[in-house]
């Protein structure tokens, strides 16, 4: 999968591409720790990482305005940080504690923040791309097209692509012209299907020639690459309400899930990943250009380390949700028969009165 050769880094002012490794080196550390926890049962439930994708990741998010709303996948840590959330409370929602970003409710897969339009977080594949959709449309309500108007950006992976909504939703955007970016995270594997095994057309970003909605692949392990399409193609969408698609091109360093073994790759395909991996590739760009030393790139490791240690401390000491609170927000509006307890459960609700 060619991808366009990208800019150097010579290009970029000296301290944006310093906060962009600072942001991959959160990533990545905190990816591994959560990885940790999992494993000493801190984490319940299902937990994917952003491992291999830290580029991707930072540089989508240097193009998104904080007026702008995020869609994203199950696989959402990453954009979480990046968005700006405190890693303590990314880390706490993790946990299931009551301090996390969703209260303990969403856990790994549903992350959410109104303050920052983090609007999820998915655990369905392709769930967030008919809300995103719909989100874009509201949008062309609220007011007109300018450089000033808000877009939305709806992350997905490879395999998504294959879904039905995907193409409905697509295909409604090119219609009505809707102010949304969908950018397809291509890491090469639909849980373990390789794409050519998955995909008639495993050139991904050609799909929306159907819907007239142009795309573009990049680079997916260059955060500047990554950011100036993502940031052309929200422009467009703001300006021109033309709705684009972006096929990023990644690594993803692990298997599916912080469960799976990956026992599908061969090692030599794990040692040809590890050396394409992005974040130590961008620190030795870095390194190379004059814009880190080595002592500030040892600092911002170990602040990434300090941060993630915190992080780790706040969720582990973060109070439980109340078993009492567990019907809240189940309904947008109050529902007078809502069921407020479970019945025939003392553990949860106590003893249930019967009639």
């Amino acid at each position: 999968m060619p991808v366009e050769p990208t800019p150097t880094v010579a290009d970029e002012p000296a301290e944006t591409l310093r906060d962009y490794y600072r942001q991959m080196a959160l990533i990545r550390v905190f990816e591994l720790r959560a990885a940790q926890m999992y494993q000493r049962a801190k984490i319940g439930g299902y937990c994917h990482l952003n491992l291999g994708e830290e580029a991707t990741v930072v540089g989508l998010m240097a193009a998104l305005q904080p007026r702008d709303y995020l869609f994203t996948t199950y696989r959402d840590h990453g954009y979480a940080l990046a968005r700006g959330l405190e890693p303590g409370r990314v880390m706490a929602e993790l946990f299931g504690k009551a301090t996390g970003v969703s209260g303990g409710r969403g856990g790994s897969m549903h992350l959410f923040d109104r303050k920052v339009r983090l609007l999820g977080g998915y655990g369905i594949v392709g769930g967030q791309i008919p809300p995103a959709t719909g989100a874009a449309l509201a949008l062309t309500h609220r007011g007109p097209p300018g450089p000033d108007a808000e877009a939305v950006m709806c992350v997905l992976g490879d395999g998504t692509t294959n879904i039905g909504t995907f193409h409905e939703s697509l295909n409604l955007a090119g219609l009505w012209r809707l102010p949304i970016v969908y950018v397809i995270v291509n890491n090469g594997l639909g849980m373990g299907t390789p794409v050519e095994k998955a995909a008639a057309e495993p050139d991904l970003y050609k799909r929306g020639c159907s819907y007239r909605i142009p795309g573009e692949r990049v680079d997916g392990d260059d955060v500047v690459a990554v950011r100036d399409a993502a940031r052309a193609a929200l422009a467009r969408a703001r300006t021109e309400r033309q709705p684009g698609l972006i096929e990023a091109i990644c690594q993803r360093l692990r298997g599916h899930s912080v469960v799976d073994p990956a026992k599908y790759r061969s090692r030599e395909e794990t040692e040809r990943l590890r050396r394409l991996d992005a974040v130590p590739a961008f620190r030795a760009r870095l390194l190379e250009a004059g814009i880190l030393d080595d002592t500030t790139a040892q600092q911002i490791d170990e602040q990434a380390e300090a941060q993630v240690d915190g992080a780790v401390e706040f969720a582990d000491t973060s109070p439980d949700p109340k078993p009492n609170e567990l019907f809240d927000y189940v309904y947008a509006t109050a529902i007078p028969n809502a069921p407020q307890q479970l019945p025939g459960d003392p553990v949860v609700s106590g003893p249930v009165e019967q009639p």
